[in-house]
């Protein structure tokens, strides 16, 4: 059973004090009164404290007792920020105690353990949703808009780019591109963002062949580059390449070539470009530029995506990424590991659920 919803102001639990909390706590700040930040849990409370005073409602209280949030019926939603080693427990003591989940990305460390979170969310009746803010970019909604009007004809081949840097440092800290805690390198922790994207817009991949490597430009466990070959259930073909090597970072591009045209989807803009000549109208529509470090700097997207889930939640319809929906991203993560381990292809089957 789940908690009771004030539909008036929905109370909110942030899980996780990381590098990703103040964007949570901006968003969150915007979207008062209709959503409140009733508390911060945290391993280190001491530390995350300092939140309190960036936060535009009533001082949240701050805990490392998850079950403060469990036992509290005025907290109805909970946005999971944990590194993906912690996530399991955490989602069951919040699921059994009908609270809402709102997940960062990935919603694990492996497509299984991704499956059972989704399985402990349905059984306990809770609504599950993964924070893919991405897909709210002024670019990626036009993009979605054209593509689903038919205009722009049959997808014949695809370009997905995540040309990343990230320097050393990044992975000195909290075992960053370990499996034990983060499940994996590039393609888990920053290019799944792109890959779920790219997945919304072309619909799903039916095969892959693959190679995932560690430069020498890194010291760490997982990949930081991934090349992909991909075929997709539409007919068309493509690739995908991922690195956090890049240097100096350049904005991830998704390229779709259609048969009546091409379409350029970038962080801050989106390009369109006609065959038979016709002016690129549609190529106008932009939105603000990304943060270009590790961090996601602009809270707009994040506010949007707390704010769908809100709304579905009030309204009863599914949000705009589900964790079933996010499921289709982690299987091909996984597809993308396996054909580059045994250097096969590799066939995956139809998301489940």
């Amino acid at each position: 059973m789940t908690k009771p919803l004030n539909t008036a102001q929905i109370g909110v639990a942030l899980i996780g004090a990381g590098m990703i909390a103040p964007t949570h706590i901006a968003a969150l700040s915007a979207l008062q009164p209709q959503l409140c930040l009733r508390a911060v849990v945290s391993n280190r409370p001491e530390r995350a404290a300092h939140y309190a005073s960036q936060y535009a409602g009533p001082a949240p209280l701050f805990t490392a007792d998850l079950a403060l949030v469990t036992g509290d019926p005025t907290i109805q939603m909970a946005i999971v920020a944990t590194p993906p080693s912690v996530r399991i427990d955490l989602i069951t003591a919040l699921a059994e105690s009908g609270t809402h989940i709102l997940l960062e990305k990935p919603v694990a460390r492996t497509l299984d353990e991704a499956q059972q979170v989704a399985g402990i969310c349905d059984r306990a009746g809770v609504t599950l949703g993964v924070l893919f803010q991405h897909r709210m970019r002024a670019p990626s909604l036009a993009a979605a808009h054209l593509i689903a009007s038919g205009s722009l004809g049959k997808l014949g081949h695809v370009e997905i780019a995540a040309p990343l840097w990230r320097d050393q440092s990044y992975y000195n800290e909290l075992g960053r591109g370990t499996y034990a805690r983060d499940g994996g390198g590039v393609l888990l922790t920053q290019a799944i963002h792109t890959i779920d994207l790219a997945l919304s817009l072309t619909g799903p991949v039916t095969s892959v062949r693959a190679m995932t490597a560690t430069t020498p430009l890194h010291q760490m466990e997982a990949e930081d580059f991934a090349v992909a070959g991909l075929t997709f259930a539409n007919g068309g073909v493509g690739s995908l390449v991922a690195s956090t090597a890049s240097f100096p970072q350049r904005p991830e591009t998704i390229t779709l070539h259609f048969e009546h045209a091409s379409l350029c989807v970038g962080t801050s803009d989106l390009r369109l470009i006609w065959r038979d000549g016709r002016p690129c109208a549609d190529a106008q529509i932009s939105g603000p530029a990304t943060d270009t470090g590790p961090a996601i700097a602009k809270h707009q997207w994040h506010q949007a995506v707390i704010q769908d889930f809100a709304d579905a939640l009030r309204q009863g319809h599914p949000p705009m990424v589900t964790g079933h929906a996010a499921l289709a991203a982690h299987q091909l993560i996984t597809a993308i590991e396996d054909s580059s381990r045994t250097g096969q292809p590799v066939t995956l089957s139809p998301p489940q659920g």
